[in-house]
C-alpha cells in the first residue's frame, strides 16, 4: 500500500488538521449532484432493491415463525417512526438553534431479532445465501412456501454449511443469530471493542465467537483468511458486499410507506434530512441509498462519525477513500460507540455513494452520553453511544448558511422540513450495561 503523506493532505485538505486534533468538525460535500447523475457510479439501481424486497417477501413466513416477535408484522423486519418534539426543544435549547420543522426518530435501534440497523442487511444477505443454496440444491422453488425451512430437513441441509462475518458486535449479532436459527455452522470475528453482553447473546445462540485485542479490520481480515479455508465456509464482507447494501437499501421504500400513512410529505416544498451513523458505510450507505430511490432529490442524506474514527469523512473528503485509514493521520480508532470504531471505510460504499451524500460531521465520546441521557430524560427511549451520533445533525443544518443557499434550503421550506435522526441499535442492551450508559451522560434522569 502507498505510504500517506500526510503533511501533503493536512496542506491540501485543511479540515485534516481538526480531524488529527479531534475537534467536532461538519463538512458538506461540495460534489453532492442530483440522483440521475450519481446514480451510473453506484452500479445497482430500482430494480435490485425491488428483488432484494421480493426476496425479504418469500422469507417473511418463515420469519413469523421462527422468531414469534416478527409474527404481529407477519414476519417483516421494520421499526417505528416516532416524533421527538421534547428531544427538539432540549436540542435547541442546549444548542442555542431553532430547528426549523419536524424531528423524529427511525428506531432501528429496535429491530426485532437483534435490535440494531444491521437486522436489515445482515439478516438479508444470511436469507440471500439460504436460499442460493437450497435452490440450487433443488430442495426449494421461489415459488414455494418458505416456512418450510422452519423445519428439521433444511437446518439438516444448512448444518453442511457454515458462515463467517468479522464485526464491531452489532452485524456480528445479526448475522450469528439468524443464521445459527437455520441451521448453520456460524462464526463471528469480534474486535476487541465489541462489547461483552453481545458476545455472551451469540454464545447462547451457539455462535463461535472468536476475539481479538485488535481492532475490526483485523477481526475482518482473520476472518476472511479462516473462511477462505473452508471451501463450504460463506463469508460476509461488511466492506464490500452489495448484498447487505440492498439489504438495507428496502428502508427506502418502507419509510416511504411509514410517511404515506402518517401523512407526511416529502417533495421540492418540503424536504426531508436524515441523519445516519456511519461505521464502515454499509448499513448508512444502503439506508441513504434506498432513500435516495424513494424520495429522489428532495432528500439529504448526512453521515455521522465519532472523532476518533471518521473514516468516511476522511476517505471522501481527501478522495482517497479506502487507501487511507484514521490511523494513518494518528487517531487511535478507540472509542465507546462500538458499532463506528471503524479505521478504514468500505471502498464500494465511499466511492459509490459520495455524489449522493450532502455531508457528514463528527461528534466526541461525551456529547454522544450526554445526548442518549437526554434522550433518555425527554422521550424515555433509551439508545447504545453509537445510535445517538446522528442527533446534532439538525443543529449542522440549520446553522450552516452556505449550505442552505447552495441547496436552495429557503426558510419557507425549512418550516416544512422533517428532520430525521436515524436510531441504530440499544434495543436490546441488559439493564445494567444501559444503567452505565446513563451514568456517564451527565443528565440526572427521573425515573
Amino acid at each position: 500500500m502507498t505510504l500517506i503523506d500526510v503533511e501533503k493532505l493536512k496542506v491540501d485538505h485543511p479540515l485534516l488538521n481538526q480531524l488529527i486534533a479531534l475537534e467536532e468538525v461538519c463538512w458538506f460535500n461540495p460534489a453532492v449532484t442530483c440522483v440521475s447523475e450519481a446514480l451510473p457510479y453506484v452500479g445497482l439501481d430500482v430494480q435490485d432493491i425491488q428483488d432484494a424486497s421480493d426476496r425479504l417477501a418469500r422469507f417473511a413466513p418463515f420469519l413469523a415463525l421462527a422468531f414469534p416477535e416478527t409474527a404481529k408484522t407477519n414476519g417483516f423486519i421494520e421499526s417505528e417512526l416516532v416524533d421527538i418534539p421534547a428531544m427538539k426543544q432540549c436540542l435547541e435549547a442546549h444548542y442555542g438553534t431553532e430547528i426549523a420543522g419536524r424531528l423524529m426518530l427511525k428506531k432501528d435501534s429496535h429491530l426485532p431479532i437483534s435490535g440494531s440497523i444491521k437486522a436489515r442487511g445482515g439478516i438479508y444477505e444470511v436469507l440471500a445465501h439460504a436460499e442460493k443454496l437450497a435452490t440450487e440444491a433443488g430442495l426449494l422453488s421461489v415459488s414455494d412456501d418458505y416456512s418450510q425451512l422452519y423445519s428439521d430437513t433444511f437446518r439438516d441441509f444448512f448444518r453442511q454449511y457454515s458462515i463467517a462475518v468479522g464485526s464491531t458486535g452489532n452485524l456480528g449479532m445479526s448475522i450469528g443469530i439468524m443464521s445459527a436459527k437455520l441451521g448453520f455452522s456460524v462464526s463471528v470475528h469480534m474486535s476487541a471493542d465489541a462489547r461483552a453482553w453481545k458476545k455472551q447473546k451469540l454464545r447462547e445462540h451457539g455462535v463461535n465467537v472468536v476475539e481479538y485485542e485488535q481492532d475490526y479490520g483485523v477481526a475482518v481480515e482473520k476472518g476472511r483468511k479462516e473462511a477462505e479455508k473452508d471451501p463450504r465456509c460463506f463469508f460476509i464482507d461488511d466492506e464490500n458486499s452489495r448484498t447487505l447494501f440492498l439489504g438495507y437499501s428496502v428502508a427506502g421504500e418502507r419509510l416511504k410507506k411509514q410517511f404515506e400513512a402518517q401523512g407526511i410529505t416529502v417533495d421540492d416544498k418540503h424536504p426531508l434530512f436524515v441523519y445516519l451513523p456511519c461505521g464502515v458505510g454499509g448499513g448508512p450507505g444502503g439506508v441513504a441509498f434506498g432513500l435516495k430511490m424513494a424520495f429522489g432529490d428532495h432528500v439529504h442524506c448526512i453521515f455521522a462519525e465519532p472523532t476518533h474514527s471518521p473514516c468516511m469523512l476522511l476517505g471522501v473528503h481527501t478522495g482517497l477513500h479506502d487507501a487511507i485509514s484514521v490511523q494513518d493521520i494518528g487517531l487511535d480508532n478507540l472509542t465507546a460507540a462500538d458499532g463506528l470504531a471503524v479505521g478504514r471505510a468500505s471502498g464500494f460504499v465511499g466511492r459509490a455513494m459520495e455524489r449522493m451524500l450532502d455531508g457528514y460531521f463528527t461528534l466526541s465520546d461525551q456529547h454522544m452520553y450526554r445526548l442518549l441521557g437526554q434522550l433518555a430524560q425527554t422521550e424515555g427511549i433509551e439508545l447504545e453511544p453509537s445510535a445517538l451520533a446522528g442527533m446534532p445533525g439538525p443543529v449542522h443544518v440549520s446553522r450552516d448558511h452556505d449550505y442552505a443557499v447552495r441547496m436552495r434550503l429557503d426558510q419557507q421550506k425549512m418550516r416544512n422540513a422533517t428532520h430525521l435522526v436515524w436510531a441504530t441499535g440499544g434495543g436490546m442492551v441488559p439493564p445494567e450495561e444501559m444503567a452505565s450508559y446513563l451514568a456517564k451522560s451527565g443528565v440526572d434522569i427521573v425515573s
